[in-house]
């Protein structure tokens, strides 16, 4: 039976029904386990690369993925060992530039250093030819812009060249969008955003169905030790649960909140794939099942972007997104490209209305 996204959610990852043991086990806290004195080692021997309640959240993630999973201490651990364990000196890597910026300074620091050549493309193109490339990376919906790219059409492009090709799921989450349905060889994401949206937990992950790519991996991992906690891993995948419906409310949030800035003359730049007249509009709805709760606009300033989040009653001064709290920032103070004003507002679940009231108030203010 194929189920809706709220039952899989649900249940994703959970142990099948035992008299007398909780839905959802409690976390495993071990470095060494018992061994059999003859045989040696079972399924755990040491904490580092096993741990039950780490192993059942990748499950998880794998089943709503659709392939397996591996967990890492953050969402940048997942991206860097991706690109560490499958680059060498002399690959080139294509990366997006408008993507995460921290990815593009460890691409010019760290992979640089190390004779790998990176490539920049914008998300929403034009493309180039892969030929010589190693590794194309996309990162759709773009953070921050929220361009989005076509997932099959590259990643045929890239294999047709000898290319692996990576999608970075953060911003849809499994439930927007499923990369490797589309013709990706990897997932990579930060869990650290809406996937767990409690704004309590780091957590990273990379997700294939290539047993060779999950094997170097799992080595890659255990080798250099980028572990989430078991704590972590357990209240990650208690917050699973709640995912579909932390979606909903947000995306219908960000719905509401695009309208209103897009209907204001004092605000421009106005971006959300789930708008009409969206330039990203036609291709999120083709490739994703549900648009995300992030938007992003320009005030125009700086000073203006400090007045209308001291303003705000609702809107928390925040440097993530996709948790329970609507939240923003000035991305420029970070080191993204971007220009002076230009904010990313990530929708929380607050109601509807009570949100665009504030919104609409500390705007009037500033």
């Amino acid at each position: 039976m194929t189920y809706g996204d709220g039952t899989r959610v649900v249940h994703a990852g959970l142990p099948a029904p035992e008299p007398d043991q909780p839905f959802l086990p409690g976390p495993v806290f071990a470095a060494p386990y018992h061994l059999d004195p003859q045989a040696g080692p079972g399924r755990n021997g040491y904490g580092r690369p096993d741990n039950p309640t780490r192993r059942a959240l990748e499950d998880a993630i794998g089943e709503l993925e659709g392939g397996e999973a591996l967990a890492f201490a953050s969402g940048q651990a997942a991206i860097t060992g991706l690109l560490l364990a499958t680059l060498r000196a002399g690959d080139t890597v294509a990366l997006p530039s408008d993507g995460y910026f921290t990815v593009r300074a460890f691409a010019e620091g760290t992979l640089r250093d190390l004779g790998v050549r990176a490539v920049l493309v914008p998300t929403a193109g034009p493309y180039p030819a892969f030929e010589g490339v190693r590794l194309v990376l996309l990162e759709t919906p773009a953070n921050p812009g929220l361009d989005v790219c076509d997932i099959r059409a590259v990643a045929a492009a890239a294999h047709a060249a000898g290319a692996l090709v990576a999608v970075d799921n953060t911003t849809a989450t499994p439930l927007g969008q499923r990369p490797l349905e589309l013709g990706a060889d990897v997932v990579v994401a930060s869990g650290t955003k809406a996937l767990t949206g409690h704004s309590d937990v780091l957590l990273g992950y990379v997700a294939t169905a290539d047993p060779d790519l999950l094997a170097r991996m799992t080595t890659w991992r255990a080798q250099t030790g980028g572990i989430p906690g078991a704590f972590d891993a357990w209240l990650a995948h208690r917050s699973l649960a709640t995912l579909d419906l932390r979606l909903s409310r947000q995306s219908t949030n960000a719905r509401a909140v695009a309208e209103l800035l897009a209907g204001r003359p004092d605000v421009t730049g106005v971006r959300w794939p789930g708008l009409p007249g969206d330039p990203s509009y036609a291709l999120a709805r083709a490739q994703m099942g549900r648009i995300p709760g992030v938007v992003s606009f320009d005030l125009g300033s700086a000073e203006r972007v400090g007045a209308f989040l001291t303003a705000s009653r609702l809107v928390f001064a925040a440097t993530s997104f996709g948790g329970v709290h609507t939240s923003a920032d000035r991305r420029a103070q970070w080191g993204d490209d971007t220009a002076p004003g230009f904010v990313r507002l990530s929708c929380g679940i607050e109601d509807t209305d009570d949100l665009v009231a504030d919104l609409t108030a500390a705007l009037d203010a500033t």
